[in-house]
Formats: C-alpha cells, sequence, structure tokens
C-alpha cells in the first residue's frame, strides 16, 4: 500500500479500518514502526518493542489522554509550549479523570490500593462464585441447544462476577447493565458528540460514591469496604471521590472487557474443530490458547499517549506535545517479534509477553480476573457440550464467515456470537 492510499484512510473514522483493522496494521507498520501519516498531527507506533519502551517511559509519556478522543484524532484543547510541557497539563487535568489517565504520585498511590485487591486467595475464593454461576450458564443455554453467547451468557457473567466480587448490590446490577448496554463502547465513532461516549460514568458514579459513604460507616466483608477503609502507602486517607471513580472504573471495565473477551475465547473454540479438540482433550492447555487468543485479538486495539517532554520513539524524534497512538494489536502482530503472527499457535515461547493488557505502570489491573473467568467459562463450555459451533444462519458458512465487530478505535470485541451448542 502506498502511503497516498494510507494517507486516505482515516484510522478513527473509517468503518472497515475499525471493523477489520489488522491489514491496515500491515500497512502502517510497512511504513516504519513508528510513523506518522501525511496531514495527521499524530504518530503511530505498530512496533513491538516501540510499544513497550512508550509504556514504560512514564517520565516523558503522559497518559492523561488514553482515554479520551483529545488523545486520538483531535486537536489537543491547549497549544503545547517548549520543550516539557508538564505544567500545562496539570493544569488542564480534571478532577473527574480516572485511574487510565492517571499518572505520577496519584497513579501510583491508587495502583498501591488495588495491588492489595486481585490476590491470589481473593481470586480463588471467587472462582467457587464463577463456576457455579458459568455452570449454570452453561447448563441453560445448552439445552436449548443454541445462544446469542454475549447478552445471553458473557454479559451476565462478566456482571455478576465483578458485582460479587466489588459487593454491587443485586438490585442495582440489571439497572447498570441496561445503561451501558445502551450506551456506545469508549471509541465509538457513531455519535458527533463525544460527551456520549462515556455518559454512564457519570450516572454510575452517583452509585458508587453512595457505596463507599455507606461501607465507610457501615463496614461489610466485601471488597468496596476494603477499598472503602483503603489508606495510601503514606497513611493519608484518599478522597471520597477518587475511591468512587476507581471502584466503578474496576466495575466497568471487569464487566465489559471481559465480556468481550470471552466471547472472542468461544469465537475461536467454535470456529476451529481442531482447536477445541485439543482444549477438550487437555484442559491444561486452556491458559496458553487464552493467551494466543490475547495476542491476536486482544480487547484493546489501541492506546494513546502525550509527549510530555521532548523525547525519542526509537530514532524518531518526538516534540513535547506530541500525540501518540500505540497500535496494541499491530505490536501483537509485529513478525519481528512473533513468527508467523498472524496464525494462531498454541505454545508460542514467551506468549504472555503480549500486549493485550499493556506493560508497566498501567498494566491492566483485572488481567488475573480476565484470565481466571475465561477458563472457568471455557471449562464448563467444555464440560457441557460435546460440540460448539457457529450458528451458519447468524454468521454464514466456513470460509465466507460473517462475523462483525463494534466499530470503535479503542474496543475490539463482537457485536454478536451465535453458537449452536450439542449436549
Amino acid at each position: 500500500m502506498t502511503t497516498e492510499n494510507i494517507e486516505s484512510r482515516d484510522y478513527f473514522t473509517d468503518q472497515s479500518v475499525l471493523l477489520d483493522p489488522n491489514q491496515y496494521f500491515k500497512n502502517i507498520f510497512s511504513q516504519g514502526p513508528v510513523y506518522r501519516i501525511p496531514g495527521r498531527d499524530y504518530l503511530m507506533v505498530t512496533g513491538f518493542d516501540e510499544c513497550v519502551a512508550v509504556v514504560r517511559n512514564t517520565d516523558d509519556f503522559s497518559s492523561i489522554f488514553s482515554f479520551s478522543p483529545y488523545g486520538a484524532g483531535t486537536p489537543l484543547p491547549f497549544e503545547p509550549k517548549g520543550d516539557d510541557i508538564s505544567e500545562q497539563l496539570e493544569a488542564f487535568r480534571q478532577p473527574t479523570d480516572l485511574l487510565v489517565t492517571q499518572d505520577g504520585q496519584l497513579h501510583a498511590a491508587n495502583r498501591s490500593i488495588l495491588a492489595k485487591l486481585f490476590t491470589p486467595t481473593r481470586l480463588r475464593d471467587n472462582e467457587i462464585f464463577m463456576t457455579d454461576y458459568a455452570r449454570g450458564l452453561a447448563a441453560d443455554v445448552v439445552g436449548k441447544g443454541e445462544c446469542e453467547f454475549i447478552q445471553d451468557v458473557a454479559l451476565p457473567f462478566g456482571t455478576n462476577v465483578i458485582s460479587d466480587l466489588l459487593g454491587v448490590p443485586m438490585e442495582d446490577r440489571q439497572l447498570f447493565m441496561d445503561v451501558i448496554s445502551a450506551s456506545p463502547p469508549p471509541g465509538a465513532v457513531k455519535s458527533d458528540d463525544v460527551r456520549t461516549q462515556i455518559p454512564h460514568f457519570e450516572f454510575m458514579l452517583e452509585f458508587f460514591t453512595s457505596y463507599i459513604k455507606d461501607r465507610r460507616a457501615n463496614p461489610r466483608p466485601d471488597v468496596l469496604h476494603e477499598l472503602a477503609t483503603a489508606r495510601y502507602p503514606d497513611g493519608s486517607i484518599p478522597d471520597l471521590m477518587e475511591i468512587a471513580k476507581l471502584a466503578m472504573f474496576l466495575f466497568v471495565g471487569g464487566r465489559g472487557s471481559s465480556a468481550k473477551f470471552l466471547a472472542t475465547c468461544l469465537m475461536f473454540v467454535a470456529e476451529d474443530p481442531g482447536i477445541q479438540q485439543k482444549l477438550r482433550v487437555n484442559r491444561e492447555l486452556i491458559p496458553t490458547f487464552i493467551e494466543e487468543v490475547l495476542r491476536l485479538q486482544g480487547t484493546t486495539k489501541a492506546t494513546f499517549r502525550l509527549a510530555r517532554r521532548k523525547t525519542k520513539i526509537g530514532d524518531v524524534d518526538i516534540p513535547a506535545g506530541t500525540k501518540v497512538v500505540l497500535l496494541l494489536g499491530a505490536a501483537n502482530r509485529d513478525p519481528r517479534r512473533w513468527e508467523n503472527p498472524d496464525e494462531f499457535q498454541m505454545g508460542r515461547p514467551k506468549i504472555r509477553e503480549h500486549l493485550a493488557f499493556g506493560r508497566g505502570a498501567h498494566t491492566c489491573a483485572g488481567a488475573p480476573l480476565a484470565r481466571t473467568e475465561a477458563r472457568v467459562v471455557i471449562n464448563q463450555f467444555l464440560d457441557h457440550c460435546s460440540d460448539i459451533s457457529l450458528n451458519e444462519a447468524a454468521h454464514g458458512k466456513t470460509g465466507n464467515r460473517d462475523l462483525q465487530f463494534e466499530p470503535s478505535y479503542i474496543v475490539r470485541g463482537l457485536s454478536s456470537l451465535h453458537l449452536v451448542l450439542t449436549p
């Protein structure tokens, strides 16, 4: 593909790219692992080593716009001045900033709280609930012989697992599911008003603020109580709003990302009878299967950084104020790092080094939970089904599949997954 053709395709608005980005990623990579598309005011990073270097370099790169359209294809809301714009960034920072957009001491302090939550002991205890719940969901849909996996299994499972872990009241869970389902995913391009991308955050923050207030007054044996009574490493008590944002972000991320990833895992299981049989015969292969799915189809296609200081990515000079698009989906297929990168291969060496969960200070805090959920659900569906296949009426026949993904420049997730389930 020529640079003229690349220039004509806008990653942030081109529907064909959003629905199937992998060829576009290859074309960008062919121009170099760090590339500025002519006419654009941002850099695109597709190289594995280059992406790793940026996400680890929190001194020179800020995450302030990593969950915002300002960090992508729209102009910055201020004019960068000088070789160090750190003060400008902090002046612009909003009190509603979420964990994923925080930098420095505040981010480190909040991550220190999370580090105490997703412990192996807690995940083992929560796995009992996961297994029982997944068993019931699998039995129900297998009894019907088919399902739309996302609505019937993945979303209820993801919602109730994180709710059970946190301590979200049962009566609020369906309300949250309805509100989130009615909102476009992060990075959606259907709306002209960027504020509509995360409206459920403001709605849900009121609930989580009330939960934290209640736990501080009325202790209970759940994660919300631990968050409500947590202290930062220096002994200080976090602001109420800061903890409420943290709890809400855990809920939204744990619910949505996990559900999308579960659907992707079942898509691979259903599409390839050979893989399905290997997993059925040897369940110990499931963890390596999960990692390869994460590499090929992780739920985060891209994240964003802003150069706070003049720096470099590889041998490319980066002025302060440069917007950087880290195409994690491309880095996970970098042929310099992965042999035959577009092929599904269980047992790849060092497979857990993929970037599906990021790297460094902003590594996904819920990664251990997501892996456990996927392992539990896959096991239960293999237990209950002698065969799992794609519904040809919905998705077409082998070799001519119609699998629709959400049109988002951040999220990689199926819109639907119709399965045929043989008891």
